[in-house]
């Protein structure tokens, strides 16, 4: 099994902003995927950018729209404006959520 076929997995409550970092991915509310740019964090939000100009003000909830439309893959197709890569879009797709498996994606302080 080469590295571009494995699988990853991740817990199922893990924190969205150390999801996002991981990830660099954001869905927005009308089924789009944007690519992240940037997360600057202040405090227990972040305003984060993303590759199309867009910038959003997101709150660090396991349970948030966002948290819960990328670990059920909601998403309808990529932004055309990030212009996401081919090769982060399929390692999203081989990407899986469990509650029982996977990295807890820790803080490194």
């Amino acid at each position: 099994m080469s590295s571009k076929e494995r699988k990853r997995y991740y817990r199922k409550k893990t924190e969205l902003f150390l999801l996002l970092n991981k990830m660099k991915l954001w869905p927005s509310r009308a089924g789009i995927l944007h690519g992240i740019r940037e997360i600057e964090r202040k405090g227990e939000c972040a305003i984060i950018t993303t590759h199309c100009g867009k910038t959003f003000r997101i709150y660090n909830s396991r349970n948030s729209r966002a948290a819960r439309w990328l670990r059920n893959k909601w998403v309808l197709k990529p932004c055309k404006d990030c212009k996401v890569p081919e090769w982060k879009l399929e390692k999203y797709s081989k990407t899986f959520f469990s509650s029982n498996y996977g990295s807890t994606l820790e803080k490194k302080e």
